[in-house]
């Protein structure tokens, strides 16, 4: 192996979304896994026009991603089963069809265009029907309706503060936040906001980005420094 002399003073940048690094890693376990993931977040990252995604050919044909693998007898297994666990943690979407397997990322652009893609509603040139054993594609979750229908009335400032939350968290902890709120019977965007912010920091209590953590407790966003804003 080629001993890695530094990095040079010009150079081209990936961008990684912040909550890959801060609350999806620490799920990974899998050094392929991970591999593949940083590798499909290039090869998208790079791709032009839409929908952005990258074909199991393609990165079976990538030398420098597949060297991970030469190590065992069969690297197109390996590579397949990286991607299950990707697949499997929902960091990556994928669709089987007639010309071989997509994939994409896992954001709410891609969710819609995959489904679309599996619907018929969206035609890729050179990729044809998808297949009956095509990885399930979850339909996006409506954040706002779920808010009206189990908080309150959406206002412009709350329907601003749930936008918000979506830019720094994924749909389903919003979604799981807001059920939070109805168990806790605080229904309030401040208590919801407050949920998110404590499973960003130390991770969910059902072991989804932290193996091990207390059980929630309302108390913890309501004793704090910002406690009468939640309770209020």
């Amino acid at each position: 192996m080629t001993s890695f002399n530094g990095f040079p003073s010009r150079m081209s940048y990936t961008a990684v979304p912040n909550i890959f690094i801060n609350n999806v890693l620490p799920q990974i376990d899998d050094i392929g896994e991970l591999k593949v993931t940083l590798y499909i977040m290039e090869t998208l990252y790079n791709k032009k026009g839409y929908p952005r995604y990258v074909s199991f050919s393609e990165l079976a044909a990538n030398t420098s991603l597949m060297s991970n693998y030469k190590q065992t007898e069969e690297p197109l297994n390996e590579l397949t089963a990286a991607l299950k666990l990707a697949m499997e943690h929902k960091i990556i979407l994928g669709l089987s069809t007639e010309d071989g397997d997509i994939y994409f990322l896992n954001t709410e652009a891609d969710r819609q265009s995959a489904s679309k893609i599996k619907t018929g509603e969206l035609k890729i040139t050179g990729i044809n029907n998808v297949i009956d054993d095509t990885v399930d594609v979850e339909q996006p979750i409506n954040i706002f309706s779920l808010y009206e229908e189990n908080v309150g009335m959406l206002t412009p400032m709350i329907a601003e503060g749930l936008k918000d939350a979506l830019e720094l968290y994924p749909e389903t902890w919003i979604a799981d936040a807001i059920q939070e709120s109805v168990k806790q019977n605080i229904r309030k965007l401040s208590y919801i906001t407050a949920v998110l912010e404590r499973w960003g920091k130390e991770g969910r209590s059902d072991g989804t980005y932290r193996r091990h953590f207390e059980e929630d407790d309302p108390k913890k966003y309501t004793s704090g420094k910002y406690g009468k804003f939640v309770q209020h």
